[in-house]
């Protein structure tokens, strides 16, 4: 047993697991700064009061029974949801809060539990990826709460004029697709909040047929659509303390009350010199880039190789989701390019990473942090002369844009194993 620990990659993953703790103790401290509860406490409170998000706790749950076999897969599913009638019951009688998914968080962590002691060996690395990879998704969202309010408190002031005057040289995309979505009606706009808030599910259900094989071949592939939600997840909220943006609704709507510039959106777009605007010190500073765009990016990406369902899946998602981003009022095209931009450029170097660097993956990454950061710079420096030269710098970004997709398409084909014909011998001539 000890010797399994000594293994390189076993010391990895538990530097890994370390600096995840880490990040999250410090969350924690963070937010116990502002007089909020943290990530941890967030999550612990999940095993006995409503969870946020049951979907995402069966989500979470459904990814963790990607190492199970049938027979233990039906028993804990089976115990999530009988876990969560009980609960459901209690509520009701008590007149709490209803919502589902203790059930779920009890099975994955009493499968924690389990393999820490009734496993050894590979079964047992191999249950406690499984459990890691279910409580890392769930961890995700609590921290990225915890990110959020961080960003409001520490950036009073935003960059939202910035980004709505360089937003003049894609045609204001964002007050477009507000009236549009405003003539759809409620169906229209439920449809949409409904995928803009199941994304993480959507990146299960995608990620479970990746991971199909992981109970009989009892090893994870060597890359796969977690790991960019992940570490998608994990640097976004950077770029929010470097260019704080809280969105259209917000900076030119009726959402953002007296702090807003006017209400404009999505009736009439700014025309005002760009400048820093103070803003509450409530509204996450959450729009560069768009995390949104980039995590249903790499759901489009990944669904390319699986059943046609799952391929309009993924294409409706990524149309939805840019629909709603824009049609709410939550982000300006600028973001959404910049959102695609970072996935793609985070995808490759994950793909760079398992399949072994070289030239070709060293050039993607490069060439797509380039233009993330070209983006970020004209963006904040060039914002008058974008809205000034739109026939100019409108193409200019959008050809950005797709040099990155182009790139990262033409680079990833050539990764692809080339398949070699059999070899089949010539016919012989009869001989008479």
């Amino acid at each position: 047993m000890f010797a399994a620990w000594r293994q390189p990659r076993a010391i990895l993953w538990t530097a890994a697991g370390m600096v995840v703790l880490g990040c999250l103790i410090l969350l924690e401290i963070a937010a116990r700064h502002y007089g909020q509860p943290g990530p941890i406490t967030n999550q612990a409170r999940e095993v006995i009061f409503a969870p946020k998000s049951g979907p995402l706790l069966y989500a979470s749950m459904a990814l963790m029974m990607v190492v199970l076999t049938w027979r233990q897969r039906l028993i804990a599913a089976g115990a999530a949801v009988g876990i969560d009638v009980v609960f459901f019951l209690v509520r009701w009688a008590v007149d709490a809060k209803m919502m589902f998914g203790n059930g779920a968080l009890w099975v994955i962590l009493a499968y924690a539990v389990i393999a820490l002691t009734r496993r050894s060996g590979r079964e047992r690395v191999l249950l406690l990826k499984g459990v890691g990879l279910a409580l890392l998704l769930v961890a995700g969202r609590k921290t990225g709460d915890t990110w959020l309010l961080i960003t409001s408190k520490t950036r009073p002031a935003v960059l939202d004029q910035y980004v709505a005057t360089a937003d003049h040289a894609l045609g204001d995309p964002s007050w477009l697709a507000g009236r549009i979505v405003r003539a759809t009606g409620p169906v229209g706009a439920h449809v949409l909040d409904y995928v803009y808030i199941q994304l993480a599910v959507a990146a299960v259900i995608v990620a479970l047929y990746q991971l199909r094989h992981v109970a009989v071949e009892r090893r994870f592939p060597d890359h796969h659509l977690v790991r960019t939600f992940l570490v998608i997840g994990l640097l976004g909220p950077a770029f929010y303390m470097i260019f704080p943006v809280v969105g259209p609704i917000f900076a030119y709507g009726t959402d953002g009350g007296h702090w807003a510039v006017a209400d404009l959106w999505p009736g009439t777009p700014p025309t005002n010199a760009p400048q820093h605007m103070p803003f509450d010190l409530i509204t996450p500073r959450n729009c560069m880039p768009s995390l949104h765009t980039a995590w249903a990016t790499t759901i489009f990406v990944h669904s390319r190789r699986a059943p046609r369902p799952l391929r309009i899946g993924g294409t409706f998602w990524l149309i939805a989701t840019l629909g709603a981003t824009l049609g709410f009022g939550y982000h300006y095209g600028t973001d959404l390019i910049a959102g695609v931009v970072f996935a793609l450029t985070i995808e490759a170097a994950l793909r760079s990473h398992a399949r072994g660097w070289d030239r070709s993956g060293l050039q993607l990454v490069a060439h797509g942090g380039t233009v993330f950061t070209a983006l970020l710079v004209s963006y904040r420096y060039l914002p008058t002369e974008m809205a000034g030269h739109p026939w100019v710098f409108g193409p200019l970004l959008i050809l950005a844009m797709l040099s990155v997709i182009h790139g990262y398409v033409r680079t990833t084909r050539l990764w692809e194993p080339k398949t070699v014909p059999a070899w089949r011998p010539e016919p012989q001539p009869e001989l008479v």
